[in-house]
């Protein structure tokens, strides 16, 4: 797969997310996913996501930097949200939030079989 295949695939995964079009998230997401060390699963990977939207209602995926390397995809993702509660352990409590997040996906036949992410939590506690 060449690097503009798969950054458009990944744009069409974030925008699966943004518009929580669950249906099609089987497109982009392999059936026996591993996210951060823990095989999910398709449906556990869906359960994450909708647990996310749950929490922070705003949720909304906006891609800050994307870099291809066949068959990887690196992204640091920026959000600017509200989470309704307890966020990442930290008392959020329905204040607005800024961070990032970055994370690298490994695909196979354009579906992300791996996910490596990591929440700049402190980015968030300094807004506390």
């Amino acid at each position: 797969m060449i690097k503009t295949d798969l950054s458009d695939v990944y744009r069409h995964y974030i925008a699966c997310l943004n518009k929580q079009d669950w249906p099609k998230l089987g497109q982009f997401v392999h059936d026996e996913v591993i996210h951060n060390g823990r095989r999910l699963g398709l449906s556990g990977y869906l359960e994450m996501l909708e647990g996310d939207f749950a929490e922070i209602p705003d949720l909304h995926f906006n891609v800050q930097m994307l870099i291809s390397d066949p068959p990887y995809i690196a992204s640091r993702l920026a959000f600017d949200c509200t989470p309704k509660q307890m966020f990442l352990g930290l008392p959020v409590n329905g204040r607005r939030v800024s961070f990032a997040e970055n994370i690298i996906y490994e695909f196979s036949d354009k579906k992300i079989v791996q996910a490596w992410s990591v929440i700049d939590k402190a980015a968030i506690e300094a807004q506390l």
